[in-house]
């Protein structure tokens, strides 16, 4: 019987999507009109040449038509270093001036052509943490707090930061510091307080871990202003909870204090609410004192009174990372920062 063989065609498979090939700085020079070398110095703000506005403009208009970004890695093998600031995430709660103050460096780094990084150090600390900094390669680490010793800062301008700088209560050995005076603003509190004639008070000390770096040097201020005076200093441990307030607001009668200066104004508020449901009158029976003067303290009824701080400005600490990064031999610079002042409202 014969065997007839009949071709089954074998239907079209589906297309495969078309694979897009990533831009290059080359696709953008074609697409601009212009040199390979003028994307480059225009991409990278290159301030040594010349480039006209127009020129400029085109080739933005064609990185971005196409989605190109620059490589960070070549640019960095390029210039012999990175352009990434590394910043360690605090592993403390940190409040809105201090937030503020984080936002307006990033932005003023970001100007210089700066790329700033958040690095979270949970479970990290000291050197361990350096070296974990050290392996991203950046040329600036920014360091708040006691974080770091000597040996970090010499891991980490092994590996090629060339500016360390840190921002805290103490100078570390190699690093650039902006020194924060905390004693300072306990000074300023206990001061007005006296002048204001109370002289039983407390000081409201957070329980949570990692805040007596700058809740210490506080208390202290306040002792220091008080030294040899007719007035009593009582520090007043608290947890940042309801229930916490309320439970020392229902003890308030027997400490026997006239007036309490609070760790901050986040804290004086919580413990403002607490005495007020506990029938204290404020100013009349306590005075009430905060610190870093923020908006919600001038919505209390009564308002807060507390201590303005001046932290340093973004564009200063970015224009010193700037410097140091081009000059890293330059010795090391120590500023106090960190300005206080009374501001009297209602509440005192």
């Amino acid at each position: 019987m014969p065997y007839v063989m009949v071709h089954i065609p074998k239907p079209p498979s589906a297309a495969s999507p078309v694979q897009r090939s990533v831009p290059t700085s080359a696709d953008v020079a074609r697409l601009a009109g212009v040199s390979r070398a003028t994307v480059s110095y225009v991409l990278n703000n290159t301030s040594a040449v010349r480039i006209s506005e127009p020129t400029r403009r085109r080739v933005h208009e064609a990185a971005k038509e196409l989605g190109y970004v620059p490589h960070a890695a070549a640019r960095s093998l390029r210039a012999g270093h990175s352009r990434m600031v590394l910043m360690p995430a605090p592993a403390i709660p940190m409040g809105p001036l201090y937030g503020q103050f984080i936002t307006d460096l990033q932005w003023a780094l970001s100007r210089l052509d700066y790329t700033v990084v958040q690095y979270g150090t949970a479970g990290l600390r000291g050197d361990e943490a350096a070296r974990a900094w050290a392996e991203l390669r950046p040329v600036a680490v920014l360091v708040p707090g006691a974080e770091l010793g000597p040996d970090g800062v010499a891991v980490l301008k092994r590996a090629g930061a060339r500016a360390v700088v840190t921002f805290g209560p103490e100078r570390v050995e190699g690093a650039h510091a902006l020194l924060m005076d905390h004693d300072a603003v306990g000074h300023c509190a206990g001061s007005h307080l006296y002048a204001r004639g109370h002289r039983r008070i407390g000081v409201i000390v957070p329980e949570g871990a990692g805040l007596e770096t700058y809740s210490r040097p506080r208390l202290e201020g306040v002792r220091q202003a008080l030294r040899g005076t007719d007035a009593e200093v009582t520090g007043l441990p608290l947890g940042y909870t309801e229930q916490s307030a309320a439970e020392l607001a229902t003890r308030w009668p027997e400490l026997g204090l006239d007036a309490v200066f609070a760790y901050n104004d986040e804290y004086a508020m919580l413990f403002m609410r607490a005495l007020q449901d506990a029938g204290v009158r404020i100013p009349e029976d306590t005075a009430v004192l905060g610190a870093d003067d923020l908006m919600l303290g001038r919505l209390l009824r009564p308002r807060l009174s507390t201590i303005h701080i001046d932290l340093p400005s973004g564009r200063e600490l970015a224009e010193l990372v700037d410097r140091v990064v081009r000059d890293p031999g330059c010795e090391p610079e120590m500023r106090r920062v960190l300005g206080a002042s009374v501001v009297q409202r209602e509440s005192s």
